[in-house]
């Protein structure tokens, strides 16, 4: 058993470190998507509406969504886990941490949803 724990963390932490070097990635291509390619530097909320609505800009977003709360979460359950909980507390707080992790990834859809279909 303890074998199999230690071969899932090793797959995790390899995630991990990938979801990290994206996230160098798509948070260099937020930024200068919202900030350095608008005159003033900052879009006003109909510049937002307008740029949501881009197909490549909602992919963009939405997965920087994804992997923002994934490499958070899985973080979060590797500092937990060093706590040294009992085996049951840890299968609760991976259930707890996926579905934190799917409500919040819904949420963040639905609103980029919201902004994108607003006339």
């Amino acid at each position: 058993m303890e074998k199999t724990n230690r071969k899932r963390s090793k797959g995790t932490w390899i995630w991990q470190a990938f979801s990290g070097l994206l996230l160098i990635a798509l948070l260099t291509l937020h930024m200068v998507a919202h900030h350095f390619v608008v005159e003033g530097g900052l879009r006003d909320f109909d510049d937002v509406l307008a740029y949501i609505r881009n197909p490549l800009i909602i992919i963009l977003e939405m997965t920087f969504l994804v992997v923002v709360t994934y490499h958070a979460l899985v973080g979060l359950r590797a500092i937990l886990s060093d706590l040294g909980l009992k085996a049951s507390t840890r299968k609760n707080v991976n259930v707890l941490l996926t579905v934190l992790g799917v409500v919040m990834v819904g949420w963040g859809f639905y609103l980029t949803w919201y902004l994108a279909t607003q006339a």
